[in-house]
């Protein structure tokens, strides 16, 4: 806990303040970045076997459920090898570059749920010779083309049942909507698509959706009315074993938001399918690694441009793009508590392009100064995984702590 202060809103046991010094992992920060520099991503191996047991728990009150860790949020070879010796869980994947990573990592088939969109007759070949792939076929397309390659397979379909959820209901993350999206299959085509796997003598035995990312407890009514959408669905399939549910679990990103009620998310998830029979699978990424990763950076530049105090430091959007590509609020946090006094200060990345702003007007302690670390929570999912080497300023070192 925070020494003789209030504990902060993102403040937990291993993720604090002890006697001002930030603590990760039971490892000051100061200490790590001076083995590894900076920027650097550290990910708690622990942490993320906690999110995983905190879903298994919850999910047992379901009659049956798998867990599929998707692995577009965080690829950190060391990270997968990890969760697949002590996760307990399966990964979902979407390229065949992550499906031959996932095998690298130790994963067989049957632990891995293959969702994609525009699929390559390539791609198709090598799922039609991986058949205990769970594959969830989201086009006509896919379904009469994977036809050429294989038969008598087990399918998922995944469907759009034109309703969408996400953080704060930013339309930036919804998969579906009242807008035609280009992920699953519609109510109006679905009887078609059933009629294309029975030609190629496919078993439909899973219904898939992920309809969007981060919703939280005040948006559970939503969720609610999205699984009600989908039960058409359902009815239309007889030899249903299983209902995947996709990802989309939120984790809080700012002081005003609220952990996901894990039970209550489950209630909703009963009232729909309990009695049935049914497996219920879940493809989350960022509940089982967002809030398991910091990025640190060092500030380089503490400046007053007119009425503007900057701060910036050695990296930028490149390296953690949800804050730039989805407006999600991303917490910078001082490495040492000095002071009470704060100011607003407006902080900015080494990128040379305008949108390249972590936070705008954000209140940080006043006696902050060019040399400091400077921290980002919730970088253990979108960030490495999604960054790129623009402006050649991609260098950054990924690190798991267990």
């Amino acid at each position: 806990m925070s020494s003789q202060k209030e504990r902060l809103w993102w403040e937990r046991e291993d993720l604090c303040y002890k006697d001002g010094h930030l603590f990760f992992s039971g490892e000051s920060v100061t200490d790590l970045i001076g083995l590894t520099g900076t920027p650097a991503f550290f990910y708690t191996g622990k942490r993320i076997l906690q999110n995983i047991e905190r879903l298994h728990t919850a999910l047992d009150q379901l009659e049956s459920h798998k867990i599929f860790y998707a692995i577009k949020a965080n690829r950190f070879a060391p990270l997968l090898t990890h969760i697949k010796d002590t996760g307990g869980c399966g990964v979902d994947v979407c390229s065949p570059n992550e499906l031959l990573h996932a095998f690298s990592c130790g994963f067989i088939p049957n632990e891995i749920s293959y969702t994609a969109n525009s699929m390559t007759d390539e791609e198709l070949k090598l799922l039609a010779n991986n058949p205990d792939v769970v594959l969830n076929c989201d086009s006509l397309s896919t379904i009469r083309r994977l036809g050429k390659f294989c038969s008598h397979r087990k399918i998922g379909i995944r469907v759009n049942p034109a309703m969408g959820i996400g953080y704060r209901d930013n339309e930036t993350l919804k998969y579906s909507g009242d807008k035609t999206t280009k992920f699953g299959i519609y109510r109006e085509q679905f009887k078609a698509a059933l009629q294309l796997a029975a030609e190629n003598h496919f078993i439909v035995d899973t219904i898939h959706f992920h309809t969007g990312c981060g919703y939280l407890n005040n948006q559970l009514s939503i969720f609610s009315e999205i699984l009600e959408a989908t039960q058409w669905f359902l009815d239309n399939v007889k030899d249903l074993a299983f209902v995947n549910l996709g990802g989309g679990l939120g984790v809080p990103h700012d002081c005003d938001d609220e952990a996901l009620n894990l039970d209550a998310w489950v209630s909703v998830i009963n009232t729909h399918f309990d009695g049935k029979g049914i497996t219920i699978c879940v493809e989350s990424g960022d509940y089982i690694v967002k809030d398991s990763g910091i990025l640190v950076l060092e500030v380089n530049t503490v400046e007053k441009k007119r009425n503007t105090d900057f701060v910036g430091v050695n990296g930028g959007f490149n390296l953690a793009i949800e804050p730039t590509f989805y407006g999600l609020p991303c917490e910078p946090v001082v490495h040492r508590q000095k002071t009470d006094l704060m100011k607003p200060v407006t902080i900015v990345g080494n990128i040379n392009e305008s949108l390249d702003v972590w936070k705008d007007n954000f209140p940080m302690p006043d006696q902050i100064k060019e040399g400091d670390p400077l921290v980002f929570i919730n970088a253990g999912g979108y960030a490495s995984s999604m960054m790129s080497n623009h402006c050649m300023r991609g260098v950054v070192s990924e690190n798991l702590l267990i």
